[in-house]
């Protein structure tokens, strides 16, 4: 059994409710070897304002979708700002029924994601009854993902760019290793610049150290890239012979999301010249 303060970023447990003072998460029923325990479906709100922001509606369930407006209207508010961290179905797939249900534009960097005129990008500042959340684009996991500053809770909501348990994919060809690494550090550059010390994750629990989160995250990236060069340098040429030696250890049913990731590395490698 391994020491809970030992895990990378110090995990809580399966999150369902309030993680912070302004953020509530409402999971999805729609766990997975993917999607970990299901979708986390972020409510954020300045304490008893009247409107909210809900961050990733999740997928097309009407259950869960109903869920979140009732949780909204139960703390005296309505949504005010529906906003997507990218456009995965397991994020996106039930917003423009969300909007529906709220009469809510729906907010995010892809234009075809998008229900109204506004989109998301760098420098953007999201508020609503007092609330403020900064857009922080974090591209390589999806060349749309995006992530939200919330300063007033030293919080960063990272939708896939990193996960509350486990690692994420960098999902080639849209993915991009480069880029998922820049994200990376400039996440890793907010806790050390911006005081954020919570990551609040689009799958998995709420990590309660970001700086030692993003560090492992780092490293872990590293080391994969030398293991897949190293394969290579072994005969390993194709990227499905590279996951069958480098993720040997890590069950069969991931090694389609992980030949993805190895399809990014694998070009990373050759960008740099060293394959």
């Amino acid at each position: 059994m391994t020491d809970a303060a030992a895990l990378p970023g110090q995990p809580r447990g399966v999150v369902e409710g309030p993680a912070t003072a302004r953020a509530h998460c409402v999971l999805a029923p729609n766990p997975s070897p993917m999607t970990l325990d299901g979708t986390n479906t972020w409510i954020v709100a300045e304490p008893d304002a009247a409107t909210a922001v809900v961050i990733d509606p999740g997928p097309l369930d009407e259950g869960h979708l109903r869920r979140v407006v009732d949780t909204v209207e139960q703390a005296g508010m309505r949504v005010a700002r529906t906003l997507l961290t990218h456009g995965h179905a397991d994020h996106s797939a039930g917003a423009a029924r969300f909007a529906e249900l709220t009469g809510t534009a729906v907010r995010a960097l892809d234009p075809a994601l998008r229900l109204g005129d506004e989109g998301l990008g760098e420098g953007d500042v999201v508020t609503t009854g007092g609330l403020e959340l900064r857009v922080v684009p974090t591209p390589g996991h999806t060349s749309d993902s995006l992530s939200f500053h919330l300063p007033a809770d030293a919080a960063v909501l990272s939708g896939d760019t990193v996960l509350g348990r486990g690692t994420t994919v960098v999902a080639h060809p849209d993915g991009n290793l480069g880029h998922y690494l820049d994200s990376l550090r400039r996440l890793r550059s907010l806790t050390s610049d911006d005081g954020v010390t919570r990551v609040l994750p689009g799958h998995g629990p709420v990590l309660d150290d970001a700086q030692g989160a993003l560090d492992f995250y780092l490293e872990h990236r590293a080391s994969r890239l030398a293991q897949v060069e190293q394969a290579v340098r072994e005969g390993h040429r194709t990227a499905s012979e590279v996951v069958a030696h480098v993720y040997a250890d890590v069950d069969r049913s991931l090694w389609p999301a992980a030949e993805l990731s190895v399809r990014a590395q694998l070009d990373h490698l050759k960008e740099r010249g060293a394959l």
